[in-house]
């Protein structure tokens, strides 16, 4: 544990959020250290910063942005703390008016444009649905993406082209590009290509156990190697947090819910009244794997990596 005549200070970037919340306001309290929280508006350049720069002591950070990251050597590791999951089947988007698209097989030979980058975590959930439920070659579609890779040193497949700064909905709309994957929600021009996406979600869960992660925490690796402790006190401070947020889920007390919380009452019925967000490696292992397997899939890993490489020592048969 930590000096008792010292206390850390813990550079820290998280987006406030059900699981989160009482870390912000206060409401449950570190041991040991302190998080001094730096608020950045576009979560995702926060993510930047942390893999070209580890700026930051904590971050909170995507799930396969870390992957990639942690196969190129960067000097952070994850503990087993999920702080957002939900489903994709809706990030794929189409022009409900076009002529030859209508479902995700016409999808096939075409360009499909990427929001940002090609791994991005959306992006590999939302193809792992095509390619899973609706056999969609994804090798055969043209990815095109608006944006590059957090992680510089990644190569995407030769069927992925960067366009940075190319506006998808438009090309999109103008027939250039079949779909969209994580653009064009708040556009009424442009639909959902799997109907009723939420309960395809809630299906998919219901039917495989479908439920992705989306976001974990990660610490810099410098800071846990001298401070061997700090691992398992992170864990359990975002772990007492995120207790509070689900106790709150679960009564029902939560005044004017988002969409995010709304979704985590459903999953919680879906199943059985289970904790939505359980943290933990053993109770992840399924879906860690699972998108692993997407990543080899899609040419962004060449090979799956051990869990114990993954997560924090100290961390790895902890569950909350």
């Amino acid at each position: 544990m930590a000096d008792t005549d010292r206390e850390l200070l813990l550079r820290t970037v998280t987006r406030t959020q059900g699981a989160n919340a009482a870390l912000k306001d206060g409401g449950v309290e570190p041991k040991g250290f302190r998080f001094d929280f730096e608020e950045v508006p576009v979560l995702v350049q926060g993510f930047r910063r942390m893999v070209r720069g580890l700026e930051f002591d904590v971050s909170e950070m995507a799930l396969t942005t870390y992957l990639v990251a942690k196969a190129h050597g960067v000097r952070f590791t994850a503990l087993p703390v999920f702080l957002v999951r939900g489903f994709h089947h809706g990030a794929i988007r189409y022009d409900p008016r076009s002529s030859e698209v209508r479902g995700p097989a016409d999808l096939a030979g075409r360009r499909v444009g990427v929001n940002r980058g090609y791994t991005v975590t959306t992006g590999v959930w939302a193809r792992s649905v095509l390619a899973e439920e609706h056999g969609v070659d994804l090798d055969g579609i043209t990815w095109v993406c608006s944006g590059d890779e957090h992680v510089e040193a990644y190569r995407p497949p030769a069927n992925v082209v960067s366009e940075p700064g190319a506006d998808l909905v438009e090309r999109v709309l103008s027939g250039e590009l079949a779909a969209v994957v994580g653009a064009g929600a708040d556009d009424p021009r442009l639909a959902p290509l799997i109907p009723d996406p939420e309960e395809a979600g809630l299906a998919a869960l219901r039917s495989r156990g479908h439920y992705p992660i989306n976001h974990l925490v990660v610490v810099r690796d410098e800071l846990l190697e001298r401070e061997p402790w700090l691992a398992p006190e992170i864990f359990d401070t975002f772990a007492r947090a995120k207790r509070c947020y689900v106790e709150r889920l679960r009564a029902g007390a939560i005044e004017s819910p988002s969409r995010s919380d709304r979704l985590l009452r459903r999953v919680m019925e879906a199943t059985g009244g289970r904790d939505p967000l359980p943290y933990g490696v053993e109770l992840n292992r399924a879906v860690l794997a699972e998108l692993q397997r997407h990543a080899v899939a899609q040419h962004i890993l060449d090979r799956p990596l051990p869990l114990t490489e993954l997560f924090a020592a100290g961390t790895l048969d902890l569950s909350a």
